[in-house]
């Protein structure tokens, strides 16, 4: 909390209805609200609440984050949909825990300590110790938490981040050995040689999901290498391909296919013979002039030929069973020479071929020369030292020196990077730890189909195929920072066992650890019971991703605490990450489920898309494309963020290219509307209360009985709104119930509001005002309870004032103690609804109508005329007449049938459709449409189908548009649905002068808004114009200038001298070419000549002076009893209303 937390708090929760501010800042006012919930503690209290009323758990699980980067965009997102979830889910009757987890240990962490300390290679670390390496990791996971903290709060997430879980406490790493130990127990975990992506910067291989987290477009060197075949005659040679020089000293074969065709080819320029395949001649040559054919071979028949190798590195080891041609199916034609060198440390096709064939064997040290850190070692003399990506150039330059290369160069292709260290990997053979992931196949895809994927394509078709394609998964790192995997083992390998437990191991070895990181354990021996003497520790760690796969049970430390709560609450309801958590934390969720429990982690899951920089690029802090997060938050807020982020493609998994532009809309597009809805509602409650001494007090359940249609339709959308959102959002379809949540926002502040203006104002009386605004309260009420999740400060911000018009049993602390509200049965009203959108349809045409002709909507045009067959459609157009005419500024509105020769018909097939129902036969009946006579698509209205070309045509299968047939001089025609709609844009002088005469009207509101007044701060007005138009719309228009703006205009030479003083504002104004000059002035009441008749010889000035000095509200209010009194000099002075004191200055004259 701040320093004036406690200050903010105590405006923010005293009793009372406050004003509402005109300039209002929407970061400052959410700093206040979080003040306010410190000073509160809101989400403490909300959990102690909800924990104590006994609610059934809904269950959620948060993926680590490191802190050892700042948060992004990508987290941002995903913790604003995690937040939004459980703040419905709470409100809606649950107990909803949230914790906080940090992922501590891993690469990333180990990636800055080598980084921060020159770290190059595993010995440098074995050097300082693995005990002072681990310090200076663990100094470090934390470093941004406060960052976090501060972010995270500031986005308004209610998350336990004091009662968090680290991957680093002993208590969860326990949990990590204990779910290690089940699978070991159930023979899953396995040790094997394996070839693995490899990032030689990081010293350790990654699993095949990290692999393709990052894929680079890159340039690397490619060569094709002449191999000799022994004993062939005459001498010829096989050609091999490859993008990666330096695997070739360890090469021990080749691979051919078996039924694919090779050629035997002499090459014109050189009369060397080389055997390649006949797709890939392309390969060598550009012309068939540079080559001669001798003869073609199936792949088969090459098989078992020996080869002189390139480098005599493997001679000894391998000569015996190695440098020979194999087959197998994997090779393909789509590049290279379709002969694939084979070195079996270095590509998993390689591997399994050669093990296949007998060149390597199970179990066997395979030829690798390369060590931890991706450099040769002594294996290979001639280049020992370098690093293997260093290394082609010199290993080429051999080649070349030898004979063997026969052709160089470069080629650009998609190549997989380390995702920590943005390294290129290699794949290598090392020894790994594996669990049994393609054993589990069935079950996994049995458990995925158990659960719930927004959208669902996720499920279905990635995730599907990634279970249905995994592969067993490496779960070891060759590194220091991370749970050591617990498997003590004899020297030997015959006796393994796992520990599962800090208990276990005391008991087996009778040393007791308070920590379990690696330099804490492996000086740990267990006695064989065997007696093969001391059983040690394996060197490797878990892998993170085996981590935070394990957090549903390590971050409540289970089994060992909370043993029937974990029960009772697993698996969990909801999660959610990002697209590419796919292949990462859903995945090893799943895997670990599956295999400890036969059960899938998760219920529900949410999978976000990326969110990219505007240019469509990944966001670069190095390239600075995007801006920062906390700076959009402090100039727009953070409540605008997030509608931004939750109401746009990514909540679909789609991407988004992330426009600061987009938030600054959202404010302007969203919250001001809402904000000057709510700020209009506290003015007119305010003026009723002082003007009419009516106090409003609303609620915010139940149904408001009215006879006024629009109070019926805004209550009939509300509880339609709400019982569309508990509808979808029980189906977690965030991408549905933003937008509706926003149409309805819409409806309230530029439909309800905005037609209902003078009468919520007083217009039609107090009794009217009064259900109006009590309507608009329980509206505004909903809306503000059913957007609390999604905008939780702006939501809080409106309801600590609005709640001060409900009753005391109604009023909460704070909005997030309220219930979600339910629809009103008795509200709900689809036949109203529909109603409505049919007159919002038609004034929504026919404002594009003005816009077409540039008629502004303050000129009012004479008529519209609305043609369709549908008669429902038109009653309901005439009994919402009145808003009609009002909103579009019309004269008349008239409604029919009868078309007579005003409307033409047009058609246009829904290609999509038709398409793919009538196949050849499209082609035709779509030109065929397009010339259906306006008789022919009438009969195609009245029987429902149409027979064209041989096709019956029905339903949607055409689009058919209505045009009007007649002069358009005058008339705007608009068309859509079944109906054509005519509007006169005919301008008389008579409508052209009542146009300007609303105009002069707008520009006094503009100038009051302007003086920073408030609608029931009354003025006088007083003009000067030497225009003669201008003051012949004054005389026959000041009627309806008096209506609207509550004065009568005067002319600025009957201003008299003490008003002066009062003068607000003067303006020169330009309406439509026309001068006018305006000048507004506060009001006060006025003393006629006629006061002097009962001055008791007090001057009608020193009266004048002191009625001006009376408050205004009280004194017309004391003058509707027929008198005031004024107290001058002493003497008491009694003023008749009417003949003595006037309200306005017209009045009295």
């Amino acid at each position: 909390a701040t320093s004036t937390s406690g200050e903010m708090a105590e405006t923010l929760g005293k009793n009372g209805l406050e004003d509402v501010p005109q300039d209002v800042r929407f970061p400052a006012e959410e700093e206040k609200i979080l003040a306010y919930w410190d000073h509160i503690d809101a989400f403490k209290t909300s959990l102690k609440t909800s924990r104590e009323e006994g609610r059934p758990e809904f269950t959620f699980y948060d993926g680590p984050p490191f802190a050892t980067g700042m948060p992004h965009y990508g987290h941002i997102l995903a913790g604003t949909i995690k937040d939004c979830i459980t703040r419905y889910w709470h409100m809606n009757g649950f107990h909803v825990e949230r914790k906080w987890g940090w992922d501590t240990h891993g690469l990333p962490v180990e990636y800055e300590i080598d980084q921060k300390l020159g770290i190059k290679s595993r010995d440098d670390v074995l050097k300082m110790t693995v005990a002072k390496y681990n310090a200076e990791c663990r100094s470090v996971v934390m470093r941004y938490a406060n960052e976090w903290k501060r972010v995270v709060r500031r986005l308004a997430r209610w998350i336990d981040m004091e009662n968090d879980y680290k991957t680093l406490d002993p208590t969860f790493m326990e949990t990590v050995w204990w779910v290690c130990k089940q699978m070991f127990d159930k023979d899953l975990i396995y040790r094997g040689y394996k070839v693995m992506p490899y990032s030689t910067a990081c010293s350790t291989p990654l699993s095949n999901f990290e692999a393709g987290q990052n894929y680079k477009d890159v340039s690397d060197p490619e060569c094709v290498v002449s191999l000799p075949i022994i004993g062939s005659d005459p001498p010829a040679s096989m050609l091999a391909w490859t993008t990666t020089p330096w695997t070739l000293p360890s090469n021990l074969a080749l691979c051919v296919h078996p039924t694919m065709e090779y050629a035997y080819v002499q090459d014109v320029k050189t009369s060397a013979v080389y055997v390649l395949a006949v797709p890939r001649l392309v390969q060598l040559y550009k012309k068939e002039s540079e080559y001669k054919v001798l003869k073609t071979v199936k792949g088969q028949e090459l098989k078992g030929l020996r080869y002189e190798p390139l480098f005599n590195f493997f001679v000894e080891r391998k000569g015996d069973v190695g440098f020979r041609v194999l087959c197998d199916e994997y090779v393909t034609a789509d590049s290279g020479t379709g002969i694939v060198h084979q070195a079996p440390a270095f590509g998993e096709d390689d591997y399994r071929v050669c093990l296949k064939e007998g060149v390597i064997f199970k179990g066997e040290h395979v030829p690798c020369p390369v060590d931890d850190d991706g450099r040769f070692t002594e294996e290979v003399a001639d280049f020992k030292g370098q690093h293997v990506k260093e290394a082609d150039k010199a290993i080429l330059a051999s080649l070349k020196a030898s004979g063997r290369l026969v052709k160089s160069g470069a080629i650009k292709h998609s190549y997989p990077f380390c995702w920590r260290s943005d390294t290129p990997l290699i794949y290598k053979a090392v020894p790994s730890w594996f669990v049994k992931v393609e054993t589990l196949k069935e079950k996994l895809l049995a458990n995925n189909d158990k659960t719930y994927w927004v959208p669902d394509f996720v499920k279905e078709k990635r995730f599907h195929n990634w279970l249905a394609g995994a592969r067993d998964w490496a779960i070891s790192r060759n590194r220091f920072w991370g749970t050591p995997i617990p498997i003590w083992h004899s020297e030997d390998w015959e006796e393994v066992i796992c520990v599962g437990s800090v208990d276990e191991l005391a008991e087996l070895s009778g040393v007791r650890v308070q920590d379990l990181h690696k330099d804490s354990i492996d000086h740990i021996t267990i006695p064989s019971k065997m007696g093969k003497g001391e059983l040690r520790r394996v060197e490797e760690v878990f892998d993170c991703w085996f981590e935070s796969g394990s957090m549903p049970y390590a971050q409540c430390h289970y089994p060992f605490e909370n043993k029937e709560k974990f029960e009772k609450t697993f698996p969990a309801d909801f999660i959610a990450e990002g697209l590419d958590q796919t292949r990462g934390w859903f995945y090893t969720l799943m895997v670990i489920g599956t295999a400890l429990f036969d059960k899938p982690a998760f219920k529900n899951v949410i999978v976000n898309g990326l969110v990219l920089a505007e240019d469509g690029k990944k966001m670069s802090k190095r390239l600075k494309n995007y801006p920062d997060p906390e700076l959009v938050i402090n100039s727009h807020g953070a409540d605008a963020l997030r509608m931004y982020l939750i109401n746009s493609p990514v909540v679909r998994g789609e991407e988004l290219r992330f426009k600061e532009q987009g938030v600054k809309d959202v404010v302007r597009d969203v919250f001001l509307p809402w904000y000057n809805a709510y700020r209009f509602l506290i003015q007119v409650v305010r003026r009723l209360q002082s003007e009419e001494g009516v106090s409003v007090q609303g609620s915010g359940t139940g149904y408001i009985q009215s006879d006024n249609t629009m109070d019926q339709w805004i209550q009939a959308a509300a509880a339609g709104l709400l019982q569309f959102v508990q509808k979808e959002m029980q189906a977690y379809r965030l991408y549905t119930v933003v937008p509706r949540l926003l149409r309805f926002m819409e409806d309230l502040t530029n439909w309800y509001v905005k037609m209902n203006r003078k009468r919520l104002k007083g217009g039609a009386g107090v009794e009217e005002a009064t259900v109006s605004i009590r309507v608009l309260l329980q509206v505004l009420l909903t809306l503000v309870r059913s957007m609390a999740p999604f905008t939780p400060m702006f939501c809080e911000l409106l309801y600590m004032n609005l709640r001060n018009l409900l009753p005391e049993s109604e009023r909460k602390e704070s909005v997030h103690y309220l219930d979600f509200p339910q629809a009103n049965l008795q509200a709900v009203d689809e036949r109203m609804e529909l109603k409505v959108r049919r007159m919002q349809v038609l004034i929504e045409k026919g404002r594009m109508a003005r816009d077409k002709r540039g008629i502004s909507l303050r000129t009012p045009i004479r008529a519209v005329t609305v043609i369709c067959p549908n008669t429902e459609l038109l009653r309901d157009l005439e009994e919402l007449k009145g808003y009609v005419l009002e909103e579009l500024n019309v004269r008349s509105l008239t409604t029919t049938t009868e078309e007579g020769d005003m409307v033409v018909r047009s058609a246009a097939p829904d290609n999509t459709i038709l398409g793919r129902r009538l196949g050849k036969a499209f082609r035709e009946v779509s030109a065929k449409i397009k010339t259906l006579t306006n008789a022919e698509l009438m009969e195609y209205e009245r029987k429902g189908q149409l027979d064209v070309c041989g096709s019956i045509l029905s339903g949607d299968d055409l689009k058919i548009t209505r045009s009007f047939n007649g002069d358009t001089e005058h008339v705007q025609a608009e068309s859509y649905e079944e109906v054509l709609a005519l509007f006169d844009v005919g301008l008389d002088e008579s409508l052209r002068q009542e146009g300007m005469a609303r105009e002069i009207v707008s520009r006094v509101q503009q100038m009051r808004k302007k003086a920073g007044l408030l609608p029931e701060d009354l003025i006088e007005v007083f003009y000067e114009s030497s225009d003669e138009t201008v003051l012949s719309i004054l005389s026959n228009h000041m009627e309806t200038i008096k209506s609207a703006i509550r004065v009568e205009l005067l002319p600025r030479a009957r201003m008299p001298e003490y008003l002066k003083p009062l003068v607000l504002l003067q303006s020169e104004e330009d309406v439509n070419g026309m001068k006018i000059s305006l000048t507004i002035t506060r009001a006060c009441l006025h003393v006629s000549k006629q006061a002097g008749d009962v001055s008791q010889g007090v001057s009608i000035e020193a009266l004048q002076s002191a009625v001006m000095n009376l408050q205004l509200a009280a004194a017309k209010k004391s003058m509707t009893s027929g008198a005031i009194q004024v107290a001058v000099d002493g003497k008491q002075v009694e003023l008749q209303a009417g003949k003595h004191v006037f309200p306005t200055l017209a009045e009295m004259n």
